[in-house]
């Protein structure tokens, strides 16, 4: 899935997904995309570096995914207890929209928002 798709899906989660460039006063992060819902994240990449997604997971998941496939590793500057990191160029596109729905789950389940 390419950079313009994977964005596309994101945002196409909810309309309580949010997109921003957060780290812009940081010389090496500028280009990180992050997506949010009710305010935390749940997936982001470099876009000058389209190489690694990271995503939240359910740590009893995490074992398994990297076992069966090669294309989930260690998240990008989070902890590998709940965070995965899936290289874009090598997950199939139907996991990568799995995992990534998975990820939105996690955090908006977590900080719903009291009606």
């Amino acid at each position: 899935m390419n950079i313009e798709e994977y964005r596309d899906y994101c945002l196409s989660l909810g309309s309580d997904v949010e997109e921003k460039l957060p780290f812009t006063a940081f010389k090496y992060a500028t280009g990180v995309l992050v997506f949010y819902v009710h305010g935390h994240m749940f997936s982001f990449f470099d876009c000058d570096n389209y190489s690694v997604i990271t995503l939240k997971c359910q740590p009893e998941r995490i074992g398994l995914l990297q076992e069966n496939y090669d294309c989930i590793g260690k998240p990008f500057n989070m902890s590998p207890k709940y965070w995965i990191g899936v290289n874009p160029s090598e997950a199939p596109d139907n996991l990568l929209k799995e995992l990534t729905k998975n990820s939105y789950e996690i955090v908006k389940t977590k900080y719903k928002v009291k009606e």
